[in-house]
């Protein structure tokens, strides 16, 4: 039982670090040759697991060389058009001036179901507002409307917006973030204050509260102290 725990504990870190070194957008829509990397990974991690008889090595060492192919794929997929068009293929456009591609569609096998499904995750429910559809190769829809049916901006007003900042968590979950704190410019005292003013008494009382650079101040208390 011991043996099990171990093997399991020291390859679940094995694929978080491979996981975590193929880059951050792997932990997002996936591309074909990384969505078939996840899967042997998968599948070869579970093999040492399950007979204790295989070497823990036979299952750690396809998985570094899995690895080493995915940085060398995405190392030529960011130095070459050419390869990358080739590896991921190549954005597709559904609805071109408002006008659904038919061809387009059977070639991606998307079905008007799911086109209005996606238009309806991005609060789009009338297809005729859309101007551009594309298929990126990653799997997602990017929609652009029409310049009529696109929110108004507040330069299109001629009003000025005011920047609020980057927002930074001060307290999260009753847990004070003293780094955050320093990074927003504050001081335990600012802290005591505005805690003081909420009527908590600690940050053990607050679910959440951040403060962005414009001064505004977020605050949500625990469910037992509100």
């Amino acid at each position: 039982m011991t043996i099990i725990l171990i093997r399991t504990v020291i390859v679940f870190f094995s694929i978080t670090i491979a996981l975590r070194l193929m880059g951050k957008r792997q932990l997002g829509e996936l591309e074909l040759s990384e969505l078939v990397v996840a899967i042997l990974i998968s599948d070869l991690a579970a093999n040492p697991l399950q007979d204790i008889g295989i070497p823990l090595l036979n299952g750690l060492l396809p998985i570094v060389v899995l690895l080493c192919c995915e940085l060398l794929i995405s190392g030529f997929i960011v130095k070459s058009a050419t390869f990358r068009s080739l590896v991921c293929g190549r954005p597709s456009i559904l609805v071109e001036n408002g006008q659904i591609s038919e061809s387009e569609m059977r070639r991606n096998r998307f079905t008007l179901d799911e086109l209005a499904e996606e238009l309806r995750g991005q609060g789009i429910t009338d297809i005729g507002k859309v101007k551009y559809a594309v298929l990126e190769t990653d799997g997602t829809l990017s929609a652009i409307l029409y310049p009529s049916a696109q929110p108004v901006t507040p330069a299109q007003l001629g009003i000025a917006a005011d920047d609020p900042g980057y927002t930074v968590m001060i307290i999260n979950d009753g847990r004070l973030l003293e780094k955050n704190l320093a990074i927003a410019g504050r001081d335990a005292v600012w802290l005591k204050a505005e805690l003081e003013r909420r009527g908590a008494a600690g940050p053990e009382e607050v679910y959440l509260m951040s403060v962005n650079s414009a001064g505004d101040v977020y605050y949500q208390a625990m469910e037992g102290k509100r």
